[in-house]
């Protein structure tokens, strides 16, 4: 199957043209003509709250039934005769002193090898951004995970010093001159905007796995993605389950944190610093160090 999904490299004559074609063709009619990158807004445009925050609760309750998430259930003591066992301190004290498991390496070498497969997708974004250098910054990487990181399964070239350089079309609707849109909570996939669900949508149609595989190399191909990207749940478990199960309101602060941290994405870094809002700011001030002082 490895040698069946990597080999074959070839376009599909006919059919990749007309689909590529109509992607262009659509690109060019969303291009404002001789417009810059789109300004980014310091509020929160968000007209349709309410059905959002009902597709939001949807998703919490997918998230704790499928993926496990949530605050977990305090077992109770257990009772001999009429009063409850005593509980053994240095239990209690293991269990909270145990470490977070997080994904394992055959977890990490699935998400490594999806993004690796990932890279045509941002290679051409970078391009209708007209970034060379992010192109040309993935390709090396695209090169040397696909060989000395044997298929992707290993990310050397982070290691070399070669970070990854995420993009999308959405960021590539925002060079363009789209403006974000009022923000949508999406059912399984979540917090977006109107620029981002089409960039999404887009990068589905539009990646470039589709045609560079036959069927159903590319369908496994795109699976590969897709499963890198779910990995993500795992490795920030902690943070999403905060910010989820522990928040007063669920919905803003996932809405708050996904528009903070979209706009500092595509500023580039950005963002003017009476824009930035810090959601713990109220709960611990300014004394980050934890020792109270």
């Amino acid at each position: 199957m490895m040698k069946r999904l990597i080999i074959p490299m070839k376009f599909h004559t006919g059919y990749f043209p007309r689909r590529l074609s109509a992607i262009a063709l659509s690109g060019l009619l969303l291009v404002p003509a001789g417009c810059g990158p789109a300004a980014i807004p310091s509020g929160i445009n968000d007209p349709n709250e309410a059905s959002n925050r009902e597709v939001h609760e949807f998703n919490k309750r997918l998230d704790e039934r499928v993926l496990g998430g949530g605050p977990e259930a305090e077992s109770p003591a257990p009772v001999v005769g009429d009063a409850p066992a005593a509980v053994d301190d240095s239990t209690v004290v293991a269990a909270e002193e145990a470490p977070l498991e997080g994904p394992g390496p055959l977890l990490i070498m699935v998400a490594n090898f999806g993004a690796n497969l990932d890279n045509p997708r941002r290679i051409a974004n970078s391009l209708l951004q007209v970034r060379p250098g992010d192109a040309a910054h993935n390709t090396l990487r695209l090169g040397i995970n696909s060989t000395i990181g044997v298929f992707g399964l290993f990310d050397v070239a982070r290691a070399a010093g070669l970070p990854e350089i995420d993009t999308d079309f959405g960021e590539t609707l925002h060079v363009w001159g789209v403006p974000e849109g009022p923000y949508q909570e999406l059912p399984v996939i979540g917090p977006s905007t109107r620029r981002d669900t089409v960039g999404m949508a887009v990068d589905f149609a539009g990646n470039p796995l589709w045609y560079l595989f036959p069927w159903p190399q590319n369908l496994v191909a795109n699976g590969f993605t897709w499963a890198g990207e779910a990995t993500d749940r795992l490795r920030y478990s902690e943070t999403v389950d905060s910010v989820l199960y522990d928040s007063a309101d669920s919905y803003a602060q996932t809405r708050l944190i996904y528009l903070q941290n979209r706009r500092f994405e595509l500023g580039r870094g950005e963002v003017a610093e009476e824009d930035y809002f810090d959601p713990y700011e109220d709960i611990y001030g300014d004394d980050i160090s934890g020792t109270g002082e």
